[in-house]
């Protein structure tokens, strides 16, 4: 088995060959680097399992979390995303240690492709380098705009039939957990904030002042 990269720690720099002034080509690009994300919930899970996969497949370096997919912090993923340069790679066990969503997740990997970054995921066999690849992020990405308008629609007909049952949800003084209910639902699925001030009845200052979207 060979031998496990330690899961943090100091980016190395990388060697840039340069051809001679008189070679119209210019400059090498630089050589690509492997880099690993692995993810744990609990302190009581074990990454193990994670890293022999990673390093296995080639990863030259692993940055790791522990915290729940629901969490917005995550340094590991953070640092990991920062080393990424043009032609490197992404390597994950599975996409769901790599987003807290499946929007997020299309976010995150939407970033990386602008950016010319690789993603594999090995549980999946997904490598955006290949075209089936490219074609299963599409779908993941289908997916999360198939879910996204479910959510809107499936909150905005509660409200409706909310409506017609004489509840009152015009214009709010307080802020019910109700409307906060609703409002984190809609803002999760991707909605925008002047579509669920709207379909709350309530306006875009409220929105912001207490859901911080």
């Amino acid at each position: 088995m060979p031998q496990r990269p330690e899961p943090v720690f100091k980016r190395e720099e990388r060697p840039h060959q340069r051809r001679s002034a008189g070679d119209s080509r210019g400059v090498i690009d630089a050589m690509a680097t492997t880099i690993g994300y692995a993810r744990v919930s609990t302190t009581n899970q074990h990454l193990d399992m994670q890293l022999d996969a990673l390093t296995a497949s080639g990863c030259t370096r692993i940055h790791t979390d522990t915290a729940s997919g629901a969490l917005t912090a995550r340094p590991g993923l953070d640092q990991a995303l920062a080393e990424l340069d043009d032609g490197d790679t992404l390597v994950v066990w599975r996409l769901d240690r790599l987003g807290r969503s499946l929007p997020h997740l299309v976010a995150t990997i939407d970033n990386l492709t602008k950016r010319g970054v690789n993603l594999r995921s090995l549980h999946e066999a997904i490598d955006t380098t290949t075209p089936t690849g490219r074609l299963m992020v599409h779908l993941i990405a289908s997916l999360a705009e198939f879910e996204r308008e479910l959510t809107i629609e499936r909150t905005i007909a509660g409200l409706e039939a909310a409506k017609a049952r004489g509840a009152n949800l015009g214009r709010p003084t307080v802020w019910t957990p109700q409307r906060a209910e609703a409002a984190t639902a809609l803002l999760a699925a991707g909605a925008t904030v002047t579509q669920v001030a709207q379909a709350l009845g309530v306006s875009r200052a409220t929105i912001y002042r207490h859901a911080n979207p």
